[in-house]
Protein backbone atom coordinates (compact mmCIF):
# COMPACT_ATOMS: atom_id res chain seq x y z
CA UNK A 1 0.00 0.00 0.00
CA UNK A 2 2.92 2.60 0.80
CA UNK A 3 3.78 1.99 -3.27
CA UNK A 4 0.23 2.53 -4.22
CA UNK A 5 0.24 5.20 -2.56
CA UNK A 6 3.67 7.18 -3.62
CA UNK A 7 2.32 5.81 -7.89
CA UNK A 8 -0.81 7.80 -7.07
CA UNK A 9 0.56 10.98 -5.61
CA UNK A 10 3.13 10.98 -8.11
CA UNK A 11 0.26 10.43 -11.10
CA UNK A 12 -1.84 12.69 -9.65
CA UNK A 13 1.03 15.54 -9.47
CA UNK A 14 1.16 14.96 -13.08
CA UNK A 15 -2.41 14.41 -14.21
CA UNK A 16 -4.73 15.93 -12.32
CA UNK A 17 -7.06 17.85 -13.91
CA UNK A 18 -7.23 21.85 -13.80
CA UNK A 19 -10.61 21.98 -11.90
CA UNK A 20 -11.71 24.95 -10.22
CA UNK A 21 -12.69 23.48 -6.38
CA UNK A 22 -8.68 22.12 -6.53
CA UNK A 23 -8.21 26.22 -6.80
CA UNK A 24 -9.04 26.59 -3.12
CA UNK A 25 -8.25 25.18 0.54
CA UNK A 26 -11.68 27.04 1.71
CA UNK A 27 -13.77 23.96 3.61
CA UNK A 28 -17.29 26.06 2.26
CA UNK A 29 -16.29 25.66 -1.51
CA UNK A 30 -14.64 22.42 -1.17
CA UNK A 31 -18.02 21.21 0.87
CA UNK A 32 -20.33 22.77 -1.92
CA UNK A 33 -18.32 21.26 -4.83
CA UNK A 34 -18.73 17.35 -3.19
CA UNK A 35 -22.19 18.18 -2.70
CA UNK A 36 -22.99 19.05 -6.16
CA UNK A 37 -20.90 16.14 -7.72
CA UNK A 38 -22.44 13.43 -6.13
CA UNK A 39 -23.90 11.42 -9.17
CA UNK A 40 -23.23 14.18 -11.58
CA UNK A 41 -20.52 14.32 -14.11
CA UNK A 42 -17.27 17.02 -13.50
CA UNK A 43 -18.10 19.11 -16.88
CA UNK A 44 -21.95 19.55 -15.69
CA UNK A 45 -21.00 20.79 -12.23
CA UNK A 46 -18.27 23.28 -13.10
CA UNK A 47 -20.83 26.12 -14.33
CA UNK A 48 -23.03 25.46 -11.71
CA UNK A 49 -20.32 25.66 -8.86
CA UNK A 50 -19.15 28.46 -10.20
CA UNK A 51 -22.68 30.81 -10.53
CA UNK A 52 -23.68 29.24 -6.78
CA UNK A 53 -20.74 30.60 -5.22
CA UNK A 54 -20.78 34.25 -7.21
CA UNK A 55 -24.57 34.22 -5.21
CA UNK A 56 -24.22 32.47 -2.40
CA UNK A 57 -20.15 33.18 -1.71
CA UNK A 58 -20.00 31.83 2.39
CA UNK A 59 -21.65 29.81 4.81
CA UNK A 60 -23.51 32.81 6.13
CA UNK A 61 -24.94 33.76 3.21
CA UNK A 62 -26.26 29.86 2.02
CA UNK A 63 -28.01 30.15 5.76
CA UNK A 64 -29.78 33.32 5.43
CA UNK A 65 -30.83 32.96 1.77
CA UNK A 66 -34.50 32.06 0.67
CA UNK A 67 -35.05 28.52 -0.34
CA UNK A 68 -36.56 29.72 -3.90
CA UNK A 69 -33.30 31.49 -4.31
CA UNK A 70 -30.85 28.36 -3.85
CA UNK A 71 -33.51 25.54 -5.41
CA UNK A 72 -33.46 28.40 -8.47
CA UNK A 73 -29.55 28.15 -8.49
CA UNK A 74 -29.45 24.58 -8.27
CA UNK A 75 -32.30 24.14 -11.36
CA UNK A 76 -30.97 21.83 -13.98
CA UNK A 77 -28.60 19.99 -11.85
CA UNK A 78 -31.05 17.76 -10.24
CA UNK A 79 -31.86 15.31 -7.26
CA UNK A 80 -32.88 18.70 -5.22
CA UNK A 81 -32.26 17.36 -1.56
CA UNK A 82 -28.83 17.75 -1.82
CA UNK A 83 -29.83 21.90 -1.93
CA UNK A 84 -32.00 21.78 0.28
CA UNK A 85 -29.55 19.78 3.02
CA UNK A 86 -26.87 22.08 2.31
CA UNK A 87 -28.93 25.05 3.37
CA UNK A 88 -30.43 23.20 6.48
CA UNK A 89 -26.64 22.44 7.40
CA UNK A 90 -25.38 25.96 6.28
CA UNK A 91 -28.37 27.46 9.14
CA UNK A 92 -26.96 24.48 11.59
CA UNK A 93 -23.25 25.81 10.93
CA UNK A 94 -24.23 28.92 11.39
CA UNK A 95 -26.10 28.11 14.73
CA UNK A 96 -23.63 25.39 16.29
CA UNK A 97 -20.23 26.13 15.11
CA UNK A 98 -20.18 30.08 14.50
CA UNK A 99 -20.32 30.12 10.73
CA UNK A 100 -17.26 27.99 10.38
CA UNK A 101 -17.46 24.44 8.62
CA UNK A 102 -16.33 21.84 11.00
CA UNK A 103 -13.16 20.25 10.71
CA UNK A 104 -13.56 16.81 11.98
CA UNK A 105 -15.31 13.91 10.26
CA UNK A 106 -17.75 13.35 12.61
CA UNK A 107 -18.81 16.53 13.29
CA UNK A 108 -19.18 17.07 9.51
CA UNK A 109 -21.74 13.69 9.62
CA UNK A 110 -23.74 15.02 12.42
CA UNK A 111 -25.01 17.60 9.76
CA UNK A 112 -28.06 17.36 7.15
CA UNK A 113 -27.13 15.72 4.17
CA UNK A 114 -23.16 14.62 4.98
CA UNK A 115 -22.19 11.44 4.89
CA UNK A 116 -19.61 9.43 5.12
CA UNK A 117 -18.41 9.89 1.95
CA UNK A 118 -18.80 13.76 2.10
CA UNK A 119 -17.76 14.47 5.26
CA UNK A 120 -14.22 12.23 4.86
CA UNK A 121 -14.13 14.64 1.38
CA UNK A 122 -14.09 17.58 3.26
CA UNK A 123 -11.88 17.07 6.16
CA UNK A 124 -9.38 15.48 4.06
CA UNK A 125 -9.28 18.15 1.57
CA UNK A 126 -10.05 20.93 3.48
CA UNK A 127 -8.26 19.85 6.81
CA UNK A 128 -5.65 17.27 5.70
CA UNK A 129 -7.34 14.87 8.24
CA UNK A 130 -6.67 11.30 7.25
CA UNK A 131 -9.82 10.64 6.80
CA UNK A 132 -10.96 8.07 3.85
CA UNK A 133 -13.26 8.16 1.04
CA UNK A 134 -15.52 5.80 -1.21
CA UNK A 135 -17.15 6.91 -4.03
CA UNK A 136 -18.20 5.26 -7.50
CA UNK A 137 -14.84 5.89 -8.63
CA UNK A 138 -12.79 4.62 -5.64
CA UNK A 139 -14.46 1.37 -5.40
CA UNK A 140 -13.60 0.77 -8.95
CA UNK A 141 -10.51 1.20 -8.78
CA UNK A 142 -10.21 -0.66 -5.62
CA UNK A 143 -12.19 -3.82 -6.29
CA UNK A 144 -10.00 -3.93 -9.37
CA UNK A 145 -6.35 -3.27 -7.29
CA UNK A 146 -7.67 -5.62 -4.65
CA UNK A 147 -9.11 -8.36 -7.03
CA UNK A 148 -12.77 -8.19 -5.31
CA UNK A 149 -15.03 -10.49 -7.32
CA UNK A 150 -17.64 -10.06 -4.95
CA UNK A 151 -20.97 -7.31 -4.92
CA UNK A 152 -19.40 -4.32 -3.93
CA UNK A 153 -22.81 -3.30 -1.80
CA UNK A 154 -22.58 -6.46 0.33
CA UNK A 155 -21.48 -5.02 3.99
CA UNK A 156 -18.80 -6.99 4.39
CA UNK A 157 -17.47 -6.27 1.16
CA UNK A 158 -18.33 -2.23 1.45
CA UNK A 159 -16.24 -2.61 4.75
CA UNK A 160 -13.49 -3.93 3.07
CA UNK A 161 -13.16 -1.03 0.37
CA UNK A 162 -13.41 1.44 3.31
CA UNK A 163 -10.48 -0.25 5.44
CA UNK A 164 -8.40 -0.55 2.24
CA UNK A 165 -9.25 3.52 1.56
CA UNK A 166 -8.78 4.03 5.02
CA UNK A 167 -5.01 2.68 4.94
CA UNK A 168 -4.32 4.84 1.70
CA UNK A 169 -5.29 7.89 3.83
CA UNK A 170 -2.82 7.28 6.26
CA UNK A 171 0.40 9.52 5.67
CA UNK A 172 0.79 13.03 4.34
CA UNK A 173 -1.63 14.74 1.77
CA UNK A 174 -4.62 12.59 2.46
CA UNK A 175 -6.60 15.37 0.56
CA UNK A 176 -4.54 14.39 -2.60
CA UNK A 177 -4.42 11.26 -2.21
CA UNK A 178 -8.29 10.87 -1.64
CA UNK A 179 -8.58 13.30 -5.18
CA UNK A 180 -5.88 10.69 -6.87
CA UNK A 181 -8.34 7.76 -6.23
CA UNK A 182 -11.04 9.93 -7.78
CA UNK A 183 -9.63 11.12 -10.75
CA UNK A 184 -8.13 7.63 -11.62
CA UNK A 185 -11.05 6.33 -11.54
CA UNK A 186 -12.44 9.14 -13.85
CA UNK A 187 -9.59 9.46 -16.50
CA UNK A 188 -7.90 6.32 -16.12
CA UNK A 189 -9.35 3.14 -14.69
CA UNK A 190 -12.80 4.14 -16.45
CA UNK A 191 -15.79 1.54 -16.45
CA UNK A 192 -16.25 -0.08 -19.45
CA UNK A 193 -12.53 0.14 -21.36
CA UNK A 194 -9.81 0.39 -18.61
CA UNK A 195 -6.54 2.20 -19.45
CA UNK A 196 -4.61 -0.35 -17.72
CA UNK A 197 -1.32 0.54 -19.80
CA UNK A 198 -1.86 4.13 -18.87
CA UNK A 199 -2.52 3.09 -15.23
CA UNK A 200 0.14 3.57 -12.58
CA UNK A 201 -1.55 1.34 -10.17
CA UNK A 202 -0.80 -1.47 -13.41
CA UNK A 203 2.00 -3.34 -11.70
CA UNK A 204 -0.24 -3.84 -8.63
CA UNK A 205 -3.37 -4.92 -9.55
CA UNK A 206 -4.82 -7.93 -9.26
CA UNK A 207 -7.24 -7.56 -11.78
CA UNK A 208 -4.86 -6.06 -14.51
CA UNK A 209 -2.91 -9.48 -14.39
CA UNK A 210 -5.57 -11.51 -14.30
CA UNK A 211 -6.95 -9.72 -17.26
CA UNK A 212 -10.70 -9.10 -15.99
CA UNK A 213 -10.75 -5.58 -15.06
CA UNK A 214 -13.59 -4.77 -17.43
CA UNK A 215 -16.09 -6.85 -15.41
CA UNK A 216 -15.21 -5.27 -12.27
CA UNK A 217 -16.34 -3.90 -9.77
CA UNK A 218 -19.71 -6.82 -9.33
CA UNK A 219 -22.59 -4.76 -8.62
CA UNK A 220 -26.15 -6.00 -8.52
CA UNK A 221 -28.52 -5.11 -11.71
CA UNK A 222 -30.47 -1.87 -10.87
CA UNK A 223 -34.42 -2.69 -11.43
CA UNK A 224 -35.72 -1.13 -14.88
CA UNK A 225 -37.21 1.81 -14.37
CA UNK A 226 -41.11 1.94 -13.44
CA UNK A 227 -43.00 3.69 -16.39
CA UNK A 228 -45.24 6.30 -15.15
CA UNK A 229 -48.18 7.97 -16.88
CA UNK A 230 -49.10 12.16 -15.66
CA UNK A 231 -50.76 15.11 -16.78
CA UNK A 232 -50.40 18.94 -16.65
CA UNK A 233 -52.71 21.39 -17.50
CA UNK A 234 -51.64 25.47 -18.59
CA UNK A 235 -54.56 26.87 -16.55
CA UNK A 236 -55.46 30.28 -17.10
CA UNK A 237 -57.48 32.82 -15.51
CA UNK A 238 -57.58 36.63 -16.25
CA UNK A 239 -54.31 36.11 -18.11
CA UNK A 240 -52.83 34.29 -15.54
CA UNK A 241 -51.31 30.82 -15.42
CA UNK A 242 -51.39 28.82 -12.17
CA UNK A 243 -48.11 27.36 -10.83
CA UNK A 244 -47.92 25.06 -7.83
CA UNK A 245 -44.85 24.13 -5.70
CA UNK A 246 -44.20 20.32 -4.78
CA UNK A 247 -43.88 19.88 -0.81
CA UNK A 248 -39.87 20.30 0.92
CA UNK A 249 -39.71 16.65 0.76
CA UNK A 250 -39.39 13.68 -1.61
CA UNK A 251 -38.67 13.93 -5.56
CA UNK A 252 -38.52 17.13 -6.79
CA UNK A 253 -39.27 18.57 -3.28
CA UNK A 254 -39.83 22.64 -3.08
CA UNK A 255 -39.84 23.05 -6.71
CA UNK A 256 -42.59 24.67 -9.00
CA UNK A 257 -44.32 23.10 -11.93
CA UNK A 258 -47.65 23.13 -14.02
CA UNK A 259 -50.77 21.78 -12.10
CA UNK A 260 -51.61 18.01 -12.67
CA UNK A 261 -50.53 14.87 -11.25
CA UNK A 262 -49.73 11.06 -12.32
CA UNK A 263 -52.86 8.92 -13.56
CA UNK A 264 -54.12 5.81 -13.49
CA UNK A 265 -54.03 2.80 -15.13
CA UNK A 266 -55.16 2.73 -18.26
CA UNK A 267 -56.40 6.38 -17.54
CA UNK A 268 -57.76 8.63 -20.55
CA UNK A 269 -54.67 11.46 -19.74
CA UNK A 270 -57.26 14.74 -20.61
CA UNK A 271 -59.68 12.91 -18.09
CA UNK A 272 -56.79 12.37 -15.53
CA UNK A 273 -56.22 16.12 -15.90
CA UNK A 274 -59.49 17.15 -15.18
CA UNK A 275 -59.53 14.85 -12.11
CA UNK A 276 -56.18 15.90 -10.89
CA UNK A 277 -57.09 19.22 -10.81
CA UNK A 278 -60.09 18.69 -9.03
CA UNK A 279 -58.55 16.78 -6.61
CA UNK A 280 -55.46 18.43 -6.01
CA UNK A 281 -55.97 22.06 -7.05
CA UNK A 282 -59.91 22.58 -5.99
CA UNK A 283 -60.47 23.97 -9.55
CA UNK A 284 -62.90 22.47 -12.72
CA UNK A 285 -62.37 22.97 -16.23
CA UNK A 286 -64.94 22.15 -19.14
CA UNK A 287 -62.62 21.79 -21.69
CA UNK A 288 -58.94 21.07 -22.55
CA UNK A 289 -56.82 20.59 -25.55
CA UNK A 290 -53.85 18.49 -26.09
CA UNK A 291 -50.42 19.93 -26.95
CA UNK A 292 -48.03 17.11 -26.73
CA UNK A 293 -46.16 15.29 -23.89
CA UNK A 294 -42.43 14.82 -23.11
CA UNK A 295 -40.97 12.09 -21.47
CA UNK A 296 -37.91 12.41 -18.73
CA UNK A 297 -35.93 9.67 -16.46
CA UNK A 298 -35.56 9.76 -13.30
CA UNK A 299 -33.49 7.38 -10.84
CA UNK A 300 -36.21 5.33 -10.63
CA UNK A 301 -38.59 6.12 -12.88
CA UNK A 302 -39.46 6.80 -17.12
CA UNK A 303 -41.81 9.62 -16.74
CA UNK A 304 -44.42 10.82 -19.68
CA UNK A 305 -46.00 13.90 -19.03
CA UNK A 306 -48.77 14.70 -21.10
CA UNK A 307 -49.64 18.41 -21.13
CA UNK A 308 -52.93 20.25 -22.15
CA UNK A 309 -54.20 23.77 -22.82
CA UNK A 310 -57.17 24.50 -20.29
CA UNK A 311 -59.99 26.48 -20.54
CA UNK A 312 -60.37 29.14 -17.78
CA UNK A 313 -61.61 27.43 -14.76
CA UNK A 314 -63.77 27.68 -12.13
CA UNK A 315 -63.69 27.36 -8.49
CA UNK A 316 -61.52 28.19 -5.40
CA UNK A 317 -58.14 27.20 -5.39
CA UNK A 318 -57.53 24.70 -2.63
CA UNK A 319 -54.53 22.49 -2.69
CA UNK A 320 -53.99 18.93 -1.64
CA UNK A 321 -50.46 17.58 -2.19
CA UNK A 322 -48.77 20.79 -3.29
CA UNK A 323 -47.76 23.41 -0.15
CA UNK A 324 -48.18 26.49 -2.19
CA UNK A 325 -49.79 28.15 -5.39
CA UNK A 326 -49.67 31.31 -7.72
CA UNK A 327 -51.50 32.86 -10.44
CA UNK A 328 -48.20 34.46 -12.18
CA UNK A 329 -47.79 36.46 -15.82
CA UNK A 330 -47.17 33.70 -18.18
CA UNK A 331 -43.41 34.59 -18.67
CA UNK A 332 -42.61 34.66 -15.24
CA UNK A 333 -43.89 31.07 -14.21
CA UNK A 334 -39.73 30.28 -15.99
CA UNK A 335 -38.29 32.51 -13.04
CA UNK A 336 -39.50 30.03 -10.17
CA UNK A 337 -37.00 27.36 -9.53
CA UNK A 338 -38.04 23.82 -11.33
CA UNK A 339 -36.60 20.98 -12.62
CA UNK A 340 -36.01 19.37 -16.05
CA UNK A 341 -39.75 17.88 -16.68
CA UNK A 342 -41.12 20.99 -15.94
CA UNK A 343 -38.36 23.32 -18.69
CA UNK A 344 -39.22 20.73 -21.20
CA UNK A 345 -43.14 21.04 -20.59
CA UNK A 346 -42.81 24.97 -20.89
CA UNK A 347 -40.77 24.17 -23.84
CA UNK A 348 -43.27 22.49 -25.77
CA UNK A 349 -46.18 24.94 -24.69
CA UNK A 350 -44.18 28.07 -26.08
CA UNK A 351 -43.67 25.91 -29.54
CA UNK A 352 -47.57 24.88 -29.76
CA UNK A 353 -47.98 28.45 -28.87
CA UNK A 354 -45.43 29.69 -31.71
CA UNK A 355 -47.02 26.85 -34.42
CA UNK A 356 -50.20 28.20 -33.30
CA UNK A 357 -49.73 31.33 -33.97
CA UNK A 358 -47.80 31.04 -37.73
CA UNK A 359 -51.00 28.50 -38.59
CA UNK A 360 -53.19 31.86 -38.02
CA UNK A 361 -51.11 34.09 -39.89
Amino acid sequence: MKQVRRALLKWYRANRRDLPWRQTRDPYAIWVSETMLQQTRVETVVPYYERFLERFPDVQALASADMDDVLGAWAGLGYYSRARNLKAAAREITDTHGGRVPDDAEDLRALPGIGRYTAGAVASIAFDRPEPVVDGNVARVLSRLLGIREDIKRPQVNKRLWEAAATLARGPHPGNLNQALMELGALVCTPAEPRCLACPLAVHCDAHRRGDAASLPKKQRKPAARRVEAAAGWVLRRGKVLAVRRPPTGLLGGLWELPGGDLEQREDPAAGLVRNLRERVGLSVARTDYAGAVEHLFSHRRLRLHLFRCDPPRGRTRLDGFDAHRWLAPGSLCELPHGAVTRKALALLAGTAASAGSDRA
